[in-house]
């Protein structure tokens, strides 16, 4: 079975920076992509980061380009996003997801490419 567990959200002033991690655990990841969502209160759910375990070939979106980093630590199994310069609407729930098929190389931006969520983190960016 698979597993994603976030953490490091959290409340921080606009300007600030935060680090979330996703940690995986159960089959091998090796040849899937990983993601980052978030959703805002009211809101859907908007993808935010993709990276491949394989090579780490990287998407972002338009709203987070320039200010987040997504990577991944192979051996520990754990992708980060690295958050920097956070403005308030960058609050939200922050979700990390696996795609269903591996080698994907389709849409990262729809939510119905992911079958393994997490259960989100929480990040509130103070004006």
């Amino acid at each position: 079975q698979v597993q994603l567990v976030e953490s490091g959200g959290g409340l921080v002033q606009a300007g600030g920076s935060l680090r979330l991690s996703c940690a995986a655990s159960g089959r091998t990841f090796r040849t899937y992509d990983m993601a980052w969502f978030r959703q805002a209160p009211g809101k859907e759910r908007e993808f935010v980061a993709s990276i491949s375990w394989s090579v780490g070939r990287t998407y972002y979106s338009d709203s987070v380009k320039g200010r987040f980093t997504i990577s991944r630590d192979v051996a520990e199994n754990t992708v980060y996003l690295q958050m920097n310069s956070l403005k308030p609407e960058d609050t939200a729930v922050y979700y990390c997801a696996r795609t269903a098929r591996p080698y994907y190389t389709g849409d990262y931006y729809d939510t119905g490419t992911y079958d393994y969520w997490g259960q989100g983190t929480h990040v509130t960016v103070s004006s």
